[in-house]
């Protein structure tokens, strides 16, 4: 399979996303810059990052300075950050965008997402349940469709949406969302949103993250994208079916893992902050998965990893449980 013909994706508003972007969520001060900076002369040219993982003002400088001294153009990058839950009153979304957009020292960003389906109250700090407040989500897309009108935000989407969910916004959207960013690997594929975002023309971007934890590599996400936030860990890329692909293939769990999403046609957002993992997560280009591995995805057993939980509550916000908050599909 020609590794060129995957490394975009076109949205439904006909831009074309690299099919590999840097994440950049939590990451001690230092790193996070550095890893963009690496990333960028490696060959990556998709950022994605978010207001809530508090590090946009580090990746600004370093966007800057790569700027400055010709490394890249902007007009080569593709920047991604997300709208934080307490900027979900339509006043204050474009206010939250500006405030990106100075940090990370940009006239425009080319992806802008709602972070999450769930709302907190204005101007409160931490995941305190009392800091719930009850969700909106046309009021929110409305505010987040004038940004595109701008030209600001120059694709709008979603992140961690359940296909009811998505389905709902769809019913009542101006401008349909260009992506859905949610968590879907191996063990935990999402067949049922996939199909439904293929159907509508909706693009699934894919986080996952290769982490190092007492030397296994795995699969890390970050649930919140706050300091504090305690890292979910699973087996994901010690999952014998995706080891026996991998060794058969010559490539690591993580290159699998991460081929199999493009073979999907998602794009794929790796997060790694030592230089030798974000080469090699690049590093998924020119060859493929045959058919015959490929279909050994579906053996996998599935687990949703990212459950939110900090957004429930039987009294404060949207969602009294964990079925609520996902429709079901968990």
């Amino acid at each position: 399979m020609p590794g060129d013909t995957l490394r975009f994706c076109e949205l439904n508003t006909g831009a074309k996303i690299p099919s590999v972007g840097l994440g950049t969520w939590q990451a001690e001060p230092g790193l996070v810059g550095n890893a963009v900076a690496a990333a960028i002369k490696i060959g990556y040219r998709h950022i994605d990052c978010a207001r809530g993982y508090e590090n946009e003002k580090e990746i600004g400088a370093v966007l800057k300075k790569l700027f400055e001294d010709g490394v890249v153009k902007r007009e080569e990058l593709w920047i991604t950050s997300k709208l934080l839950g307490r900027d979900h009153e339509p006043e204050d979304v474009p206010k939250a965008l500006e405030k990106t957009l100075h940090d990370l020292q940009l006239d425009y960003i080319d992806l802008y997402l709602i972070h999450w389906p769930v709302k907190m109250k204005k101007d409160s700090v931490g995941f305190n349940p009392e800091n719930l407040d009850n969700v909106d989500i046309p009021s929110t897309w409305k505010a987040m469709e004038t940004l595109f009108d701008s030209g600001k935000a120059r694709a709008i989407g979603v992140s961690n949406f359940s296909t009811k969910k998505l389905g709902d916004l769809l019913e009542v959207a101006r401008i349909p969302p260009a992506v859905n960013q949610v968590e879907c690997h191996p063990s935990w594929q999402q067949t049922k949103l996939r199909a439904f975002c293929k159907a509508k023309g909706v693009h699934l971007s894919v986080r996952i993250c290769v982490s190092e934890v007492k030397d296994q590599r795995r699969a890390g996400y970050s649930p919140l994208g706050s300091p504090g936030t305690t890292w979910l860990k699973s087996d994901v890329l010690t999952n014998p079916t995706l080891i026996m692909v991998a060794e058969k293939l010559g490539k690591t769990p993580a290159q699998v893992a991460l081929r199999w999403g493009l073979q999907l046609g998602h794009s794929v957002l790796p997060k790694s902050t030592r230089e030798e993992r974000i080469k090699e997560n690049f590093d998924i280009f020119d060859w493929s998965i045959p058919e015959d591995l490929f279909t050994k995805f579906s053996e996998i057993e599935q687990a949703r990893l990212l459950r939110g939980k900090s957004f429930v509550h039987e009294k404060f916000g949207s969602y009294r449980t964990i079925e609520e908050l996902w429709d079901g599909e968990i």
